[in-house]
């Protein structure tokens, strides 16, 4: 489980086809620290740990299966690719945005962003699907971040991103046509489910 707090901005630096896709992620985090099994979200996908390094510089790999690129943005990832991380949630730590599991729901797409402010304000399209389980000042995890929604029309929904999250992120290059991961709260998806038999 993972909280949607971004605590560094990995780098792709190797990707490699072995039936999966493997991929080589530089770090900030220090190695020795990550056990092979951990979980680290990488833009919000909950990915295993296979290997660690330290030349030239902290890097950890990680497989990616082919159904976890049929349902994320991992598949467009190329060398040089800036990726939101976070380790996994221990229990004791600070709960400081909202439970976030790393399983993608679907892919959500930048329809529009607005400076408002010191601030962006940003305009994404959900998967028809999906849509129904985003409400207005409910959470969203995006590129595995934990967002706040505004407001929502159809399946369109707004995030306004505040400079401090713009800066420890990959925020700050959002753009028009930009595919992010998107997993919903999992509370909403529960009330829905609730609601079936309701």
């Amino acid at each position: 489980m993972f909280t949607g707090i971004v605590t560094d901005i990995g780098r792709v630096l190797e990707l490699e086809c072995r039936g999966d896709l493997r991929a080589r992620i530089a770090t900030g985090y220090r190695v020795e620290t990550i056990d092979i099994g951990a979980s680290i979200a990488c833009d919000g996908v909950c990915l295993t740990v296979v290997a660690t390094g330290t030349a030239p510089e902290n890097w950890f790999e990680v497989n990616i299966s082919g159904e976890t690129l049929s349902k994320t943005v991992l598949g467009g990832w190329q060398v040089g690719h800036r990726v939101n991380l976070e380790r996994a949630l221990k229990v004791g730590d600070e709960l400081g945005g909202h439970i976030v599991s790393g399983h993608v729901d679907g892919v959500a797409e930048v329809v529009r962003a607005v400076p408002e402010g010191d601030s962006l304000r940003v305009t994404f399209r959900a998967p028809e699907a999906l849509a129904r389980f985003i409400a207005p000042k409910g959470s969203v995890a995006l590129n595995g971040t934990s967002l706040t929604v505004n407001e929502v029309e159809g399946a369109e929904f707004g995030i306004n991103f505040i400079p401090h999250t713009q800066e420890v992120t990959t925020w700050g290059g959002i753009a028009p046509g930009l595919r992010v991961n998107l997993e919903i709260d999992t509370l909403a998806r529960y009330v829905a489910r609730l609601n079936e038999f309701a």
